[in-house]
């Protein structure tokens, strides 16, 4: 699923679609992608406090593709994320 989330949102980056939602975050720019990426995260937050299991599913959602979003404006692959974080789960591995 997130491979082809990454490819929609490249896809609306290379095109810019009228009316679509990624098409307004890129076109405001870096700025307004990290507000929202921001926002997303309290509500992420809030959610978990509140022990709301299915607003905390929805939050993280939201977090997630924004995330994406601003990684696409920063011109980074999401495989270079997973190479990050599968880096990190083999020194953990090795040290224990």
């Amino acid at each position: 699923m997130l491979n082809q989330l990454e490819a929609v949102i490249a896809q609306r980056y290379a095109e810019r679609p009228e009316g679509a939602y990624t098409t307004y975050l890129f076109e405001k720019g870096v700025d307004k992608i990290l507000k929202k990426v921001g926002e997303e995260t309290a509500e992420v937050i809030i959610a978990a406090k509140n022990k709301d299991n299915d607003e905390l599913r929805c939050e993280t959602s939201d977090l997630i593709f924004h995330l994406m979003v601003l990684l696409r404006e920063r011109g980074m692959p999401l495989d270079d994320v997973m190479r990050e974080l599968g880096h990190r789960h083999n020194k953990s591995k090795q040290s224990s």
